[in-house]
């Protein structure tokens, strides 16, 4: 699968993840030229996780999105649809209780989280609005949600330059230092034709979520979402 135009099949966006797994981390850091590490942390900044509450890392690929959030004493479960990225995780991380998982029909019974976040996911599901109501399930009354994700740079010039990066720059990087250059191509493509800040957050509100705001990161080239579930 290279065309994000395509229906976004479960089966098919989970067999491209798959074989990307083993190098998937140092792709996204040379992608992203490192900045992927900072955007993780104002993510687990924004999630604020206590010790004891009970965290859902969704498409947490290899478990690495996981690890700040275990460091606060939080217990986390990193959830994910690609075997292929489960897999990868469980050798590098054993101890972190993996888990499979498709974000349209969640494993997990009714307000089960204190808190939710998925990180660079969202854009790859089938059904947007559904996997934003199970999430909302998923979470307790007073619980909350933090959605990162790439979205539409504000500045005009800045717009341009990162489209032209997207669309000519990162495939050849990519087949520089991934296993499987065509999903990059797909995931570039799934940025540009991602909605815009706000209607993400229209999303989300439709989705029962309440206090939803958002902020930009890196001139919006990334923007953090966040929600309450009202009690």
């Amino acid at each position: 699968m290279t065309r994000a135009s395509l229906d976004k099949q479960p089966h098919e966006v989970a067999s491209m993840f798959d074989h990307v797994a083993a190098n998937y981390d140092l792709t996204n850091d040379v992608l992203s030229l490192g900045q992927d590490r900072r955007w993780r942390r104002e993510v687990a900044e924004a999630v604020g996780a206590r010790p004891a509450e009970r965290v859902l890392d969704l498409a947490a690929g290899t478990g690495t999105s996981s690890l700040p959030f275990t460091r606060t004493g939080a217990y986390v479960v990193p959830c994910d649809f690609s075997l292929g990225m489960l897999r990868e995780g469980k050798r590098r991380h054993p101890w972190l209780p993996l888990t499979a998982g498709d974000a349209t029909r969640l494993p997990f019974r009714d307000g089960s989280f204190d808190a939710v976040t998925i990180s660079f996911g969202l854009r790859n599901v089938q059904d947007t609005d559904r996997a934003l109501r199970e999430l909302h399930r998923v979470t307790k009354p007073g619980g909350r949600v933090v959605v990162c994700e790439f979205a539409h740079p504000t500045w005009a010039p800045l717009r341009t330059v990162y489209e032209e990066y997207l669309m000519r720059a990162l495939p050849p990087v990519a087949r520089a230092v991934s296993s499987n250059p065509g999903a990059y191509v797909y995931l570039a493509e799934s940025i540009r034709s991602w909605p815009e800040q706000a209607d993400l957050a229209a999303m989300l509100q439709k989705a029962g979520w309440s206090k939803v705001a958002w902020r930009n990161l890196s001139g919006g080239i990334v923007a953090l979402h966040r929600g309450s579930r009202s009690r």
